[in-house]
Parts: C-alpha cells; sequence; structure tokens
C-alpha cells in the first residue's frame, strides 16, 4: 500500500507512479491512498494500483490517521509504503503496523534532533529511504539510527530515442523560440528552485549568441517572477508556459537545462533533462552533485550566486560542441545508474528485506 496524499503533481509524484508500474510489470499487487482528486489518483491506471481514497489535510489530521489505521486493517498490506511527510506525520498513531512500514524522505532540509524525529524515525516505521547520500547525512545528523537507513536514488524513464532535427524544430516552434539559444527550467515556480536566480543571472548575460527561456511550471511565485523579469528587462526573452502534460515536448526545445535550486534532495528534473541529452547547470545542493558531474555532464554553481550562474549559461551557450559532449555523458549517466527500472529493483529488495522481519 502506497500513501500519498499530496493534490500537486511534483517530482516526488512521478517517482510513486513509475516505481507502481514498474512494481505490478514485476507482479504486485499495489494499493494507491490518495486524493481522489489528485492528478497522481488519475494518471495511476487501475490495473496498476487500486485507488482507495484519502485525503490527508495536515500532520495533525486525526481522523486521517483513523481511517488509514482502519483502511491497513482491513486491507492488511505486506508493506505499507509512506510517500511524503505528510504521510510520515500519520504514523504514530499506525505503531501496530511499524514493523512493515517504510518512509521515503526526498528533501535534504534540516531536520531537528528530538523526541518527535525518533518517535517518527527510529520507532514508527521499520526503514527509511533517503533519495541521496546527503538526505541520509540530514537523516544521521538528526539521530536517526544509520541500520534504518537505506539509500535508493530516484530514477527516471530515459526514452528510448532522442527528438530529431525535425522535432527539435517543431518544439521550438511551439514554444516560439527559433534561431536562438534556448535555455529552460522545469520546476515548481517556488522559491526554493532559484527561479529568481536565474532571472538575476540571465540580466546579466551578454549579448551573443541570441538566447530565450522557457519557464515550465506553475507555483505561488508565478507573479512575482513575472514582474522581476520585466523590472529586469528581459520579460521578451523570458517566457512563463506553465505546466506541461509532457516535459519532454519541452526538454526537446532546450540546448541548456537548468536547475538553480536553494533545496533539492537530488533532482528527479535534472535527471530527465540529462535522459533528453541536454548538459545541466545546477546549484552545488542537496543531492544534485550526485547525478550531475562537474565538467563531464554539467556545471555546478554556487547557490543564491547569479554571477556565477551567469558565467556557467555563458560559457555552455558559447561552446555548443562542450555543451553537446556533457549531454551526451548525461544520458549514458542516466542510462547506467538512474533508470526507474533500478529503482524499483532496490526497493523491492529493501520490500523483501522488510516482509522477513515481520
Amino acid at each position: 500500500m502506497h500513501v500519498d496524499p499530496e493534490t500537486a503533481f511534483g517530482g516526488g509524484e512521478r517517482q510513486v507512479a513509475g516505481l507502481i508500474r514498474h512494481l505490478a510489470r514485476r507482479g504486485h499487487e499495489n494499493l494507491l491512498a490518495a486524493a481522489a482528486d489528485s492528478r497522481l489518483a488519475a494518471i495511476v491506471p487501475a490495473a496498476d494500483a487500486r485507488l482507495r481514497p484519502l485525503p490527508i489535510r495536515n500532520d495533525l489530521d486525526v481522523v486521517a490517521a483513523w481511517r488509514l489505521s482502519r483502511l491497513v486493517a482491513r486491507e492488511s498490506p505486506h508493506i505499507l509504503h509512506l510517500h511524503t511527510s505528510r504521510a510520515h506525520a500519520m504514523s504514530p498513531w499506525l505503531r501496530r503496523f511499524a514493523a512493515r512500514t517504510i518512509v521515503t524522505r526526498r528533501m535534504d532540509y534540516v531536520l531537528r534532533r528530538g523526541p518527535w524525529t525518533n518517535l517518527l524515525y527510529n520507532r514508527s516505521v521499520a526503514a527509511v529511504v533517503a533519495i541521496s547520500e546527503e538526505v541520509r547525512r540530514r537523516l544521521l545528523d538528526a539521530g536517526v539510527r544509520s541500520e534504518r537507513v537505506a539509500v535508493i536514488r530516484s530514477g527516471v524513464e530515459p526514452p528510448a530515442g532522442l527528438p530529431g532535427a525535425a522535432g527539435r524544430a517543431a518544439a521550438r516552434a511551439r514554444f516560439g523560440a527559433d534561431g536562438e539559444r534556448v535555455i529552460g527550467i522545469v520546476a515548481a515556480l517556488e522559491r526554493r528552485k532559484g527561479h529568481d536566480v536565474l532571472l538575476r543571472a540571465l540580466a546579466t548575460l551578454d549579448g551573443a549568441p541570441p538566447w530565450r527561456c522557457l519557464v515550465c511550471g506553475g507555483g505561488s511565485q508565478h507573479d512575482a517572477l513575472r514582474r522581476l523579469a520585466a523590472d529586469l528587462g528581459i520579460a521578451d526573452r523570458v517566457r512563463f508556459i506553465g505546466e506541461q502534460p509532457q516535459v519532454a515536448d519541452v526538454l526537446a526545445a532546450l540546448d541548456v537545462f537548468v536547475m538553480p535550486s536553494r533545496h533539492e534532495g537530488l533532482g528527479v528534473a535534472v535527471l530527465e533533462a540529462m535522459a533528453m541529452s541536454l548538459p545541466v547547470i545546477a546549484s552545488a545542493v542537496g543531492g544534485i552533485p550526485e547525478a550531475v558531474k562537474p565538467r563531464e555532464t554539467g556545471l555546478l554553481v554556487p547557490p543564491d550566486d547569479p554571477a556565477a550562474l551567469a558565467a556557467a549559461l555563458n560559457e555552455l551557450l558559447r561552446d555548443v560542441e562542450k555543451a553537446k559532449r556533457m549531454g551526451v555523458a548525461g544520458r549514458e549517466r542516466v542510462l547506467a545508474e538512474f533508470s526507474m527500472e533500478e529503482m524499483a529493483s532496490q526497493y523491492e529488495r529493501l520490500y523483501d528485506d522488510v516482509s522477513r522481519r515481520v
């Protein structure tokens, strides 16, 4: 049973959907406890998982905890997998199921030591999955026992083939980019993703070659970022395209992918860009340095540093061959180390291990 109550759809939900799909292919029966009106519930086929509607309003939603407890008792799953912090907050009310419960920790935020962290991670679940070594380090620093933490890095579904010249041209035409080098970011429009840093860097780029930036995603910072682009005098070269049903269509239009995050557990969007043979410029935060190999698959810059980001952009916009080499190396790295298939295999082994302990 997978529990993900989020109504928004981000990298974490793409991971849950992909994991369920691969587990179903391997013959596992999946239940999905999720908000009935969520995009995750809508995109997971009934053949892959049976939906059990379960809204969770906040970390203190005792009614949701009671409903989840009854649901687990009725369905009696071999494994209860909590995928978000709101789902994890229900675990103290599910202590009798702790021996078969695991939780995935996706963010690199600092955890505080104390009774609540100890209860959540050392007493209410059987195992904790960190999606990167940096997330694991944060957990250990907060007092989570090392033997309880496993690192299973996020995975993506690399496309079997890449768009050719005609496909790239069509994608660029769709988004109004023609004869320019195209920079792009795919991320929720929230402060932690650093869009403001990117806009300030773009405003200082050298004049040549001509460029355009596509900003894909929605979020609370949408209006503020539009105003900032206007204030910086680059509104005509930055296009906010909102959320797109197929991220691959956006990536096909790009020459360089940028992720200037302030926090990032690993960065699914980074992996998706690498899988499309795009060079990546990203902040050296969280688990991103575990994905992007500096000067091999992309460039890493300090967070909150528009000048460093602008220098990296100038380098890759001017040196087309270097950018292409990095893109090819990035795709090879994803194929070798960050496939969804490998991620599912590691979760399957963890599920087996936890089941044997019960």
